[in-house]
């Protein structure tokens, strides 16, 4: 499983989202490979899902190929960990 957290460069905030899930994942024993993406070349970067801001999804909403997951706050851990399990579960 390839996740691609992705912001507007691909080296801030997704980085804190990268590295948040990170921890979720492995404190619940799921395997992932993460990696970071910025919004203008997310689309051709091979992957399993996107983990994406709201203002964000809106630019690539309809033309991914795998699942998008909206966070509205990055920082929210709550929802940050709630958005992940709920992903896993449903996988």
């Amino acid at each position: 499983m390839k996740i691609q957290t992705v912001c507007g460069f691909g080296c801030g905030s997704s980085l804190m989202l990268k590295m948040n899930m990170e921890k979720i994942i492995k404190d619940n024993n799921f395997e992932a490979e993460l990696f970071c993406g910025d919004v203008g070349t997310c689309l051709s970067n091979p992957c399993d899902a996107i983990f994406i801001s709201r203002e964000l999804a809106e630019r690539i909403e309809g033309r991914a190929q795998v699942p998008v997951v909206v966070i509205d706050n990055f920082m929210n851990k709550q929802e940050v960990e709630e958005k992940v399990l709920n992903f896993f579960k449903n996988i």
